[in-house]
């Protein structure tokens, strides 16, 4: 499992990140933006985060492996999994709903997360077995209201994508009966909202492994119930997640289900 050096480690470079893309929030109209397909972009700010913590996180442990989505892969027993900036399109527009993502995988089982969101200053953090914390300290989400008056996050499918029809499907059956949906557009840090109570629930189908590995690490330590589109599916496998805490998982689970 992750260590305390190890969740320190990833801290910090979770900070030093978050202070260099802030510099670029600033003066985000002086970036080169790329499209890598239609409607998801990249930025040199990508590129630097990413290197600023492969820098980080492998100098300290050469012997790790590495996913990010802006840099080759390299496998391992321990594996570093990093979204350098999650909430890209965010970013460029200046909508302040991005954060930096890292997670620990070890011999194929999420250790550690950390989701850091720099114009908040908010650091969510955990390890395996140690609970949910916030800038250091522990938190403990509040009881959920009832499903009626729940309050969920998704995703949606961009550009040319497919399985559009599957996501308009899904909010059919989702919005009649809560308090609503929102679409922030950064997966991680919308999970790190579910673990602290923000939000009373996510899915979104489909993600990629940086996307969800550090929010799942979140949500599970903070006692929320997670699954993929089956019971028995691993999300950080599939990349689809449906994630609540347990009195109103179940409904939310069968309305999304029912299409099965």
């Amino acid at each position: 499992m992750g260590t305390t050096d190890d969740l320190t480690l990833a801290i910090d470079a979770a900070h030093a990140a978050g202070a260099l893309l802030q510099a670029h929030w600033n003066d985000r109209d002086l970036l080169t933006i790329d499209a890598k397909r239609r409607g998801d972009f990249v930025s040199q700010a990508d590129h630097q985060s990413e290197a600023l913590l492969r820098d980080r996180l492998l100098g300290a442990n050469p012997d790790d492996g590495w996913l990010g989505e802006e840099t080759d892969a390299r496998p391992g027993r321990r594996r570093w999994i990093v979204d350098p900036l999650d909430g890209t399109t965010n970013f460029l527009r200046g909508i302040a709903h991005w954060a930096v993502s890292i997670a620990l995988e070890q011999d194929g089982q999420l250790v550690l997360g950390v989701v850091h969101d720099p114009l908040k200053a908010e650091t969510f953090s955990a390890m395996t077995g140690s609970g949910l914390q916030l800038n250091g300290r522990r938190l403990d989400p509040a009881a959920p209201p009832g499903f009626d008056a729940a309050l969920f996050g998704t995703g949606l499918p961009f550009g040319n994508m497919p399985y559009i029809d599957d996501h308009a499907a899904d909010l059919a059956r989702v919005l009649p009966g809560t308090a609503g949906v929102r679409r922030m557009g950064a997966a991680a840090l919308d999970l790190a909202y579910v673990a602290a109570g923000r939000l009373d629930g996510f899915w979104e189908r489909r993600l990629r492994p940086w996307d969800i590995s550090a929010g799942l690490v979140l949500v599970r330590e903070a006692g929320m119930r997670v699954e993929g589109w089956t019971p028995d599916e691993r999300p950080e496998e599939t990349g689809t997640v449906i994630t609540a805490p347990a009195p109103i998982f179940d409904r939310l689970a069968a309305t999304l289900r029912a299409d099965r």
